[in-house]
């Protein structure tokens, strides 16, 4: 194990394995691409790369991409699909788009376990802080996660959110909060979710700022950076406005979102509740469900508030879980920020039933849902009981790695409890 120290030289032959894995399972296996765009594990309404073509073929023809009630996602991603060669018969090209998001991913992700801010952020610093793995081994779980591959070879553009949300906790570990909330913008302007982060984000720059540009008022920090976000994603719906013609694009994309009115499967809890929701009460309970979505943001940053990154995590968790439309790409995101905390791993206590029961729903969840659409030997009750052992899972994994954190800084406290049993009230 290289416990902190940098490993520069070892990067790019990681990234150069982990592309060419990447290109040589979309090369050796042509079908793979499309049979895996087309699993509702893998993509959403709002993330589908099919639909994204849907959309780029009515852009192509002067059409409103909207037109068809099929494309739900941002408009600034026409333009660059459209610069493209087509998918169908150049594939080649988009592939090596989605394998350079991955690496640009990953190197963010490398950047941020090489700062140490997991075991020792300015307010913390964690007795078992040397226990931590490098960002060459933190980078290379990421690249090589099955779901992480998965997701590369599905095509589906949240994988732009992801390295726009990894790029932002980068930047802002690095001291940058400028492009650090460009980035956190762009991911909200993409996925509508992201913009929860910003509390914590802005906490996280606010710790990491350079000694010479330090602003000592919080408030006046905070207010800074939200008129930046403010901004930012002002100018970004300006310019889809000005792209698409009409202000249609926010029904669409972010409407859909907020309403649900898509009720395709997926991995999430949402979509069976509401099909089995009576309309006068469709209202109400999606009030509930996206408050409870956001509620935990304000809780967390204000009772973690010595480690703004291990909120970041959580969230991350959390909205793997509970947002609308979740895929194993948000999955994805948040296994590869859990091994920056590897110092804590000796605190968790659930560690093997919380990964049986991921591995456990990860293969009987394509069966039960090959039995609910295609052998008509099952319903949809099928597929739903599968997502909730797989939300169940990753629930042990948030609140596992919650009282670990915990736990570790009540040790700092109470240093003469170190080793010994405690029982959760």
């Amino acid at each position: 194990m290289n416990r902190g120290k940098m490993n520069p030289q070892g990067t790019p032959g990681l990234y150069a394995a982990a592309a060419l894995l990447r290109l040589c399972l979309f090369t050796c296996f042509p079908g793979l691409p499309d049979l895996l765009t087309a699993r509702v594990e893998i993509s959403t309404p709002v993330t589908s790369f099919k639909r994204l073509q849907e959309g780029l073929f009515l852009y192509n023809h002067n059409v409103s991409p909207y037109d068809g009630g099929v494309y739900h996602q941002a408009p600034l991603l026409l333009p660059l699909f459209s610069l493209l060669p087509d998918p169908s018969n150049y594939p080649i090209f988009t592939y090596i788009l989605y394998i350079i998001v991955d690496l640009l991913s990953a190197e963010a992700l490398y950047k941020i376990a090489e700062s140490g801010e997991a075991s020792a952020s300015r307010l913390f610093t964690s007795r078992r802080k040397d226990r931590r793995w490098s960002g060459y081994v933190v980078a290379a779980i990421f690249l090589f996660n099955p779901f992480t591959i998965a997701t590369c070879l599905g095509r589906p553009t949240n994988v732009f959110t992801t390295c726009a949300i990894l790029h932002a906790i980068a930047k802002a570990i690095s001291g940058n909060p400028f492009t650090s909330m460009l980035a956190l913008s762009f991911a909200s302007y993409l996925s509508l979710y992201p913009i929860l982060l910003l509390p914590p984000l802005i906490l996280l720059a606010y710790d990491r700022q350079h000694s010479s540009k330090r602003t000592s008022s919080l408030l006046q920090f905070a207010g800074v950076n939200v008129a930046l976000v403010t901004f930012c994603l002002s100018t970004l719906f300006l310019v889809s406005y000005l792209l698409t013609g009409s202000w249609e694009f926010l029904r669409s994309t972010y409407g859909i979102q907020l309403t649900l009115t898509d009720l395709t499967p997926n991995v999430g809890l949402w979509w069976y509740f509401f099909i089995e929701m009576f309309d006068s009460f469709r209202a109400f309970f999606l009030a509930v469900f996206w408050l409870h979505l956001s509620c935990y943001v304000g809780g967390l940053s204000i009772r973690v508030r010595a480690q703004p990154l291990v909120v970041l995590t959580l969230l991350l968790g959390i909205f793997a879980i509970f947002k609308p439309y979740p895929s194993i790409a948000d999955s994805s995101l948040f296994l590869a920020m859990v091994p920056l905390y590897r110092h804590v791993f000796p605190l968790l206590r659930y560690s093997f039933v919380t990964a049986s029961t991921i591995l456990y729903s990860t293969f009987l969840g394509p069966a039960f849902y090959y039995l609910w659409i295609y052998a008509g030997s099952g319903n949809a009750n099928f597929f739903y009981a599968i997502t909730l052992v797989w939300s169940l899972g990753q629930s042990l994994l948030v609140s596992d790695l919650t009282f670990a954190v915990l736990r570790d800084e009540w040790e700092i406290e109470r240093p003469e409890m170190v080793g010994k049993e405690i029982r959760q009230i």
